[in-house]
C-alpha cells in the first residue's frame, strides 16, 4: 500500500496533468500483453502495419510481466497539458545511475540484452525508438487520445466542487482513498512506501493505458497518480445516436443527437469524429445550443469542452426514452497538430 501525507497547505495542492509521454510509454504494456487491454484492441490493429518497422524487441523490454515501467519514462509531469518534444528534452538528461536503477527495478533478474551497455548508450536507444514509436502509432492520433483525457480531468473537477476532495479520490480508482490528511492507494502488488507531499504537492495523471491506479516504483519520485480516465470505451469508436422524435421535432435531428452525446464534456472535433460530419458544422450547431442555454463549455489547455447544462438534461429527459446504436468501427483517421 501507498500512502501520500498531505500536509498543511498541500491539501491545496492536488492537481491534474496531462503527459503525452506518459501515455506513450503506458502504451507499452499493450504490446506485451494486448488481451488485458481489449478496448485498444481497434488502435493496436489500425497500428500493426506501422509498429512491423520499429525497434519491437527495445519497445517490449521497456515493460516487464508485472506490466512496470520505468520511473525515469514516466515523471511526474509538471504542467498541465504537456508537450511531447519537452518531455523528450527534458529526459535527454536523466543521469547515468537513474536510467541503471530504473531499469534494473523492473528487470532484477538481469537487464535484456537490448538494455545493456552505458547508461547514456542506451538512454539514446530507448529515446530514438520512443520517438519513432510516437510519430508512428501515436501522433496521427493524439487529438482524439487527449480530448478524452481532458474531459476526464473537467469531470473531476465537477466532482470535487459539488462532493469534496474525498469524493473526487474515491471516485478515480475503488482503491484510492483520502481519509483525514492521507491518500492511500492499495496496490496488487507488495510495493509498500508512505512520503509526505510537504512542498512537492500532489499530481493526478489520467491514463488510458492504464487498468486501475498506479505510482512510482520509488518513494523517492515526486508524488503522483496514475489513474483510469473515464470515456475509454468510446474511444475508437463511431456513435449513430438515435434521439427521442419530441427532441428532433423541436431543435432538429442534428442538434438532438448532439444533445444526447453531451452528457459527459466532450470536445467539438472529437463529436465530428464520432458524427461524421465536419468540425465546422459541430461548431455552429454547439453555439445556437449554448446561446439557448442548453450546453455549458469549459476550457482545458487549448480545447473547449461542452456538456449539457441542467436544462439541457431536464429537456433530454423530458422528450422521452431513446436508442443507441454503438459501431465497433474503429476510426482512426483523425490528423491531429503536433502536441
Amino acid at each position: 500500500m501507498i500512502e501520500y501525507e498531505l500536509v498543511g497547505n498541500d491539501l491545496g495542492e492536488v492537481r491534474f496533468a496531462i503527459s503525452p509521454l506518459n501515455e506513450l510509454v503506458l502504451s507499452l504494456r499493450t504490446l506485451r500483453d494486448p488481451g488485458r487491454f481489449p478496448l485498444q484492441l481497434p488502435w493496436l490493429r489500425t497500428t500493426e502495419p506501422a509498429r512491423a518497422a520499429l525497434r519491437l524487441d527495445l519497445l517490449r523490454a521497456l515493460t516487464n510481466d508485472a506490466l512496470w515501467t520505468p520511473d525515469f519514462l514516466t515523471p511526474r509531469p509538471y504542467t498541465p497539458l504537456g508537450r511531447i518534444e519537452d518531455e523528450f528534452a527534458a529526459l535527454t538528461g536523466t543521469p547515468g545511475a537513474v536510467v541503471r536503477a530504473d531499469l534494473a527495478e523492473i528487470h532484477p533478474a538481469g537487464l535484456p540484452p537490448v538494455l545493456r551497455g552505458r547508461p547514456d548508450r542506451v538512454l539514446a536507444r530507448v529515446l530514438s525508438a520512443l520517438r519513432e514509436y510516437w510519430e508512428a502509432c501515436f501522433e496521427p492520433y493524439w487529438q482524439r487520445m487527449r480530448t478524452v483525457l481532458e474531459a476526464d480531468v473537467v469531470y473531476r473537477g465537477r466532482v470535487t466542487a459539488q462532493s469534496g476532495l474525498a469524493a473526487m479520490f474515491a471516485d478515480i480508482d475503488p482503491q484510492v482513498r483520502l481519509e483525514e490528511s492521507v491518500v492511500t492507494v492499495r496496490l496488487r502488488s507488495d510495493l509498500s512506501y508512505r512520503c509526505s507531499t510537504a512542498g512537492r504537492g500532489l499530481t493526478l495523471v489520467p491514463s488510458l493505458f492504464s487498468r486501475r491506479a498506479s505510482v512510482p516504483i520509488s518513494a523517492d519520485e515526486p508524488p503522483h497518480i496514475m489513474y483510469p480516465a473515464r470515456g475509454l470505451g468510446t474511444l475508437w469508436q463511431t456513435e449513430t445516436t438515435t434521439p427521442p422524435n419530441a427532441l428532433v421535432g423541436l431543435i432538429g435531428r442534428v442538434r438532438a443527437r448532439l444533445m444526447s452525446l453531451l452528457e459527459t464534456p466532450t470536445s467539438s472535433t472529437e463529436l465530428a469524429v464520432r458524427l461524421g460530419v465536419t468540425p465546422t458544422a459541430v461548431n455552429q450547431h454547439l453555439r445556437a445550443l449554448r446561446a439557448a442555454g442548453l450546453l455549458l463549455s469549459a476550457r482545458h489547455g487549448r480545447s473547449v469542452l461542452y456538456r449539457r447544462s441542467d436544462l439541457g438534461d431536464r429537456l433530454v429527459r423530458g422528450a422521452g426514452p431513446q436508442g443507441a446504436v454503438n459501431s465497433s468501427s474503429p476510426i482512426l483517421t483523425t490528423t491531429a497538430p503536433r502536441p
